[in-house]
């Protein structure tokens, strides 16, 4: 009986290692393809001076 539960909970820990090895290269992976860098908007500055000061900039954007 002893040798019998040994051997499930040896399987159980391999599955259970092999299924975290697949998430984490597959959040690696996403990790890589959708977040490699940071993006800047356009006028960054005018629109954090904006965001902390609350005072619209003097300069007029047309879109």
């Amino acid at each position: 009986m002893s040798l019998k539960s040994n051997d499930i909970n040896r399987r159980l820990v391999k599955e259970i290692t092999i299924i975290l090895i697949i998430k984490i290269v597959i959040l690696l992976t996403i990790k890589h393809i959708w977040f490699d860098a940071p993006t800047i908007p356009k006028n960054f500055d005018n629109q954090v001076a904006e965001h902390i000061a609350g005072n619209p900039s003097q300069i007029k954007e047309t879109r």
